[in-house]
């Protein structure tokens, strides 16, 4: 894995974080943290064991600027344990203190196996400090991380990751005793997670979750509309979201002949249990189970409705709500709230003032307090105008992420003053659609070559094999490679880069000879995604292996502005005019037909290892056997890289 550091300048901070799973569309506050990070001048590096579970995406997820980097396919996650289990870095001792001291279910060994590759990546990157939301699976691989890397790590622990997710209490003071430090989300949390590890007390600070109120305010445009009194909830559907009491609740307004409509936002396991209930209470016209919603639909939703409920209570594993950001998106909307007097929600509402606080589980309560602001227009009113005004003075993200760049500014101080300025070097993106390919049996030389000649470049796979290993000779190359992340990122990228596939799809309208578009839809999902990819090293130009990757190097070229060169395999996939118009906006290449070189100019190179099948399938072995090189040996490859620097401005 060739990485060059994120930042050239080791004034800048240099700094990670790793999630067990990212995105998950009910954590909002991660992103809004990350984009205030962004915007106070840090750069990030984002990593994530587990793609996500859907491609749902909240519109600020692509604001975000920062990379985002998966753990490759398992076979290769195997190659990189090997690596490490190699060296004297791999954690061994570690491991097998954790197999005895937490069992198996802990599984010490996948953790740190996990952690091989992000200990990598955020070495390669520069990385000084990474931070892990949430002290369960995540906060578990960190160890790892750091034992491998020596690079230090913070937690923000949220309350049902460590009182019930975790599971394991020694664990616990374990991870928040390698901490630098622990940040929580409440005082009750403080003071709850204090208690459970006293020997770190005095590193467990409280940190809100803050809320984007500038990007609120743009999206906050929506009147209400007329009609029945709205009531909306949002949340999984998950028991100890209470959605049950607020179906009770909502049966007794009924029977008091309110005219009300109730929105319950989200999705989950308890999904059909509530429709029965809902059918079961006769509650279908006037419950909505929307669903999961992008975050600008739940925003406007919430600005459309009359009251915002929340019935958290405690479920039979001991989980509940802490601190729910929804509350205060609620507050921030300028909406009466009313929730349950549960753990650090009355840090959020002061009952009265924001909101009407009821007792946990007492459907009755929670009923007579919706029938108070049912009843009363102006008292909603003035408790929403109160809770926008306490979102603004105590949870703007503006003024929640300064302890937490203090305590990150803390540990990031020395690792900087240590850290010499990086000279950053520009490097080539090349393109493969598939590897192994037997059609393309040279590219592993080329690859060598490319190294041996000191030419920086980062290959990215389309696509691999389904196999559960792959044979010892390729391992080293496989190391080195990029992977397009899981098809559910992909489409995530897909459906959030709207405005960007129109003009693909008009650059490829207005052509005179256009590919098919089977073969241009597949091209553009690789080339949205790459765009992403690109971020997490310094692109000066895409070269793209074979006819296969062409398409997504001419996009690429048109998002980015980088320069496109390609090798013209025998047989491409891109026949007559339409490959000779696509030629024409590279700048240079490799090919073995005479014909087309001749047309083509000084830009491109005569290659023999890109004839036809008969030498491919001979050539590696003469190659290894009899020395004989294709190309025309060193000065070949020579002049290649020295090509390839040229257009990437490395030179």
């Amino acid at each position: 894995m060739k990485t060059q550091p994120l930042n050239p300048s080791a004034s800048q901070p240099r700094l990670a974080y790793l999630y067990s799973r990212y995105p998950v569309v009910s954590q909002t506050f991660c992103d809004m943290e990350m984009l205030e990070l962004e915007r106070r001048g840090y750069e990030l590096l984002i990593g994530s064991v587990h793609p996500p579970l859907t491609s749902l995406r909240h519109e600020h997820s692509s604001r975000l600027r920062s990379p985002v980097v998966y753990a490759p396919p398992a076979p290769v996650l195997r190659l990189w344990e090997k690596k490490i289990q190699d060296t004297e870095r791999w954690p061994q001792a570690l491991i097998e203190r954790h197999e005895r001291q937490y069992g198996a279910a802990y599984k010490a060994s996948l953790r740190a196996r996990n952690a091989s590759y992000f200990a990598e990546l955020f070495t390669g990157h520069g990385i000084r400090h990474f931070h892990v939301h949430f002290a369960n699976r995540a906060a578990h691989t960190a160890l790892f991380v750091r034992q491998i890397s020596g690079i230090p790590f913070s937690i923000t622990a949220h309350g049902q990751d460590f009182m019930t997710d975790l599971g394991q209490e020694d664990l616990l003071r374990e991870i928040c005793a390698a901490a630098e430090f622990v940040a929580v989300e409440t005082d009750y949390s403080q003071e709850l997670l204090q208690k459970r590890c006293p020997e770190a007390a005095a590193k467990i600070h409280r940190v809100y979750n803050g809320l984007d109120l500038a990007y609120l305010s743009v999206l906050l445009a929506k009147e209400r509309a007329p009609g029945p009194v709205t009531i909306v909830s949002v949340g999984r559907l998950v028991p100890f979201k209470g959605f049950e009491v607020l179906l009770e609740a909502c049966a007794e307004l009924d029977r008091r002949n309110f005219d009300f409509r109730c929105q319950i936002i989200g999705d989950g396991p308890m999904r059909e249990k509530l429709e029965t209930i809902i059918a079961d209470l006769r509650l279908t016209n006037r419950i909505e189970l929307c669903g999961s919603l992008s975050q600008a639909d739940v925003f406007s939703r919430l600005q459309a409705c009359d009251v915002f409920a929340l019935a958290s209570v405690v479920d039979a594993d001991g989980a509940s709500d802490v601190f729910p950001t929804v509350i205060m998106e609620a507050m921030a909307c300028a909406r009466p709230v009313v929730s349950t007097r549960l753990a650090g929600i009355p840090e959020s509402v002061v009952d009265g003032v924001t909101g009407l606080l009821v007792p946990a589980g007492d459907w009755e309560e929670l009923a007579g307090a919706l029938d108070r602001l049912i009843r009363d227009s102006a008292l909603r009113r003035r408790l929403g105008d109160a809770g926008r005004k306490r979102a603004e003075n105590d949870f703007s993200i503006v003024k929640t992420i300064e302890p937490l760049l203090d305590l990150f500014s803390k540990s990031l101080a020395a690792a900087l003053r240590d850290t010499a300025p990086i000279l950053q070097k520009k490097s080539v993106a090349y393109l493969i659609d598939r590897w192994p390919d037997n059609n393309l049996p040279f590219l592993e030389m080329e690859l060598t070559a490319l190294q041996r000649n000191g030419a920086a470049y980062v290959p990215f796979i389309f696509r691999l094999p389904r196999v559960s290993e792959f044979p010892p000779k390729t391992s080293g190359l496989l190391l080195e490679f990029e992977y397009l992340p899981d098809a559910m990122v992909i489409e995530a990228e897909w459906q959030a880069n709207q405005v960007l596939l129109r003009e693909l799809e008009a650059m490829r309208a207005n052509q005179k000879h256009r590919p098919a578009s089977d073969l241009f839809l597949e091209q553009a999902r690789a080339a949205l995604m790459l765009r992403r990819m690109f971020r997490a090293h310094d692109i000066g130009h895409v070269h793209a292996t074979s006819s296969r990757t062409l398409l997504s190097a001419l996009m690429l070229k048109k998002m980015l502005g980088l320069t496109v060169s390609v090798a013209v395999e025998e047989k491409p996939i891109l026949t007559g005019q339409v490959m000779l118009d696509a030629l024409d906006q590279c700048v240079g290449g490799r090919s073995s037909d005479r014909e087309l070189l001749a047309r083509r100019g000084r830009g491109f190179l005569f290659d023999q290892t890109l004839d036809k099948p008969s030498v491919n399938d001979i050539g590696p072995w003469l190659s290894r056997k009899a020395k004989i090189e294709w190309t025309g040996g060193r000065p070949f490859w020579q002049e290649w890289a020295k090509r390839l620097a040229a257009w990437s401005g490395s030179a």
